[in-house]
């Protein structure tokens, strides 16, 4: 498939691609075209380019990291809020939630997370207790039948999930099978679940699903969510909790 080509490679022609699939070139451009429109891709001269960094719901590199930072910081401040004292959370991979691993206090609290990125900032808090579980590396998170059995014997309050697209039909989706378990797992032992999704992935779908927008508490995203956006997820019956500055979420 086309996304998947691109996810190996980052940047692929439409030549390698018709030598790939056994279709036409103008099949290929037609197909470029569709996946343009829904933000998955860049079309550039003689083929295309992944549209974002960290379509695998992987950080691949600092520019994923950065992309979007200010949307991001501003849905760590909110999911900030739902964090106590003394709690046990579970932070998934991702760049948003290595943003409130970044912001939370150097004070008593379990955090429970496969990012190795967030496993390094949470290091230098020595009053956080680390819960890592095992498992193979995938670029920089750990997965795996181990971790998400080590996971499915924990009891979590509070759950921040990431996404690469949520989608009103197709729900939390990746592209990526790696992560999937190890996902379900954690919403699974989780008493609340809060999807941390930049307002750019909202509308937007990959190729797997993860979890559908019932397994979701609700979603805490950015101040450019539009209105029509939270609305029509709020109708589908998830809670849209929209971080703007000094006026609070809602």
């Amino acid at each position: 498939m086309i996304m998947e080509a691109l996810l190996e490679q980052k940047e692929v022609t439409v030549n390698e691609l018709s030598d790939r699939l056994g279709v036409t070139g103008k099949t290929i451009r037609e197909d470029l075209a569709k996946l343009e429109e829904q933000g998955l891709l860049l079309r550039v001269h003689g083929g295309a380019m992944l549209a974002q960094g960290d379509q695998l719901g992987i950080l691949s590199a600092k520019g994923a990291i950065a992309k979007h930072q200010g949307e991001k910081a501003a849905i760590a401040e909110l999911a900030l809020s739902y964090i106590e004292p003394g709690d046990i959370i579970a932070l998934d991979g991702g760049s948003t939630t290595l943003e409130i691993a970044k912001r939370l206090d150097n004070a008593p609290i379990t955090v429970v997370t496969n990012d190795l990125n967030i496993i390094a900032e949470l290091l230098r808090k020595d009053e956080v207790r680390l819960v890592v579980p095992g498992g193979y590396r995938v670029r920089n998170m750990l997965a795996g039948p181990e971790a998400a059995a080590y996971i499915r014997g924990l009891n979590i309050r509070k759950a921040f999930i990431a996404a690469t697209g949520v989608h009103l039909q197709y729900g939390f989706t990746v592209y990526t099978n790696d992560l999937i378990d190890y996902k379900r797992a954690i919403i699974e032992s989780s008493e609340r679940v809060y999807g941390v999704i930049d307002h750019h992935k909202l509308g937007q779908s990959a190729l797997r699903t993860f979890a559908s927008l019932g397994d979701v508490d609700a979603i805490l995203t950015d101040a450019g969510c539009p209105s029509e956006t939270a609305a029509r997820f709020r109708e589908a019956g998830i809670e849209v909790k929209i971080e703007h500055g000094d006026a609070g979420g809602q």
